[in-house]
């Protein structure tokens, strides 16, 4: 499992408990991976939604632009339990090792 798997893995698993907008997810994943690109972050969010994982819609606000929400579909939550099942295998093995 890469940074690539992780971050998708920490962006449904956000998504799992709430709709939230773009920058409030940067905001969240930076709490945990601050060398992560904002850039990498958003692209990773278009592709889940481009693959069926999440919907993004416009929120309403009464300030600024309209924000972009994400929801997570059906199949992000699928996605989502498989990854997390591939993570527990690696800390698993990792835990075997006795890498901690």
């Amino acid at each position: 499992m890469l940074k690539k798997d992780l971050i998708q893995l920490c962006l449904l698993h956000l998504l799992a408990g709430e709709d939230l907008y773009g920058y409030e997810i940067l905001r969240r994943v930076h709490e945990s991976f601050p060398d992560t690109q904002e850039s990498a972050v958003y692209a990773l969010l278009r592709g889940l939604c481009k693959e069926g994982y999440t919907r993004q819609y416009q929120g309403e606000t009464s300030e600024g632009p309209a924000r972009k929400y994400y929801r997570l579909t059906p199949a992000g939550a699928e996605k989502r339990d498989d990854l997390l099942g591939q993570w527990r295998r690696l800390r698993d093995a990792l835990a075997e090792l006795g890498v901690e």
